[in-house]
């Protein structure tokens, strides 16, 4: 079987803090009077499926593929029978997203939650964005339990411009709010969830209050996590972040490059345009190369 470069069919999110950025990025159509908020790209999940948009798989769900060519698709170190492993998302963030934690493995049985560690390309930031990822320092369990009594949480928070082109990375356990005005590619772990500290008094799309989960969110917090900031790019080989769920990495890439591919990799394409395997590639586009490609040149 002769394996190519295959693309997904994205699946739109309506969220109470999304807008209509996504509509035309990439190619991408979205609903009309929909407020989307995400875009997952690649999910390989009970409740949503990515769907191959073309070639001779066309029509065929990521679980089927990783059921009937697993290895070919993942490479040797993968379980097929496993969920696909991770979860990219493109996020639309015009208003400030809710403060919240996802849980680290240690806590997230007890909770009935999975363990969430994910981290952000900021694709497009409107000038003074803001990200919050952190506790200040010197702010301590109880003083964080104190301001929960009262909702001023904010000064607590640790708070930070951010521009085009940054990144951040943020392990479970990681207290953290998007801010509005930002473009987000996010690649995380395959997982769904997420605590809300709380949600700056906004409501749902029902018109009511959407839920906190305080106790959860007070299991999960790591209150030794003061102050961090974006990544640094190492730029001897463009590592972004190496950890055990993901790795990211910013590259350029010439005419006649290969791409090697021991097991799979995803490509979310930032600026330019040409061939991956043979296949056309604007920016904006994600390509999946399969494993069995063993690897992709670039035109």
């Amino acid at each position: 079987m002769n394996w190519s470069p295959l693309q997904f069919a994205p699946l739109f999110k309506e969220r109470p803090w999304g807008g209509t950025t996504l509509d035309g990025w990439g190619g991408r159509r979205l609903p009309a009077g929909k407020k989307i908020g995400e875009s997952w790209e690649l999910v390989d999940r009970a409740e949503d499926q990515s769907v191959v948009l073309q070639g001779q798989f066309a029509g065929k769900t990521l679980r089927w593929l990783m059921e009937n060519h697993g290895r070919e698709l993942m490479g040797e170190r993968f379980d097929p029978k496993k969920p696909f492993p991770l979860l990219v998302k493109l996020l639309d963030c015009r208003e400030r997203l809710s403060l919240q934690v996802h849980p680290p493995q240690h806590t997230a049985g007890r909770l009935h939650g999975e363990a969430k560690t994910e981290s952000w390309f900021i694709l497009k930031a409107d000038p003074g964005a803001q990200l919050m990822a952190g506790l200040k320092k010197g702010v301590t369990r109880q003083a964080f339990e104190q301001a929960l009594k009262t909702r001023k949480l904010e000064p607590l928070v640790h708070a930070f411009p951010i521009q085009t082109g940054d990144y951040i990375f943020i392990p479970s356990g990681r207290i953290h709010a998007i801010g509005g005005g930002l473009l987000i590619l996010e690649i995380q772990q395959n997982s769904d969830t997420t605590y809300r500290v709380y949600d700056w008094g906004r409501v749902g799309l029902d018109g009511h209050p959407r839920d906190l989960h305080i106790r959860e969110s007070m299991e999960s917090i790591d209150f030794n996590d003061l102050e961090p900031c974006p990544s640094p790019i190492d730029h001897a080989t463009g590592t972004l972040v190496l950890c055990p769920e993901f790795s990211v990495a910013l590259q350029t890439v010439f005419s006649c490059d290969k791409i090697a591919l021991e097991s799979f990799k995803l490509i979310y394409v930032l600026e330019g345009h040409g061939k991956i395997g043979g296949q056309e590639m604007k920016a904006n586009e994600i390509f999946f190369l399969p494993a069995a490609m063993k690897e992709a040149g670039v035109e």
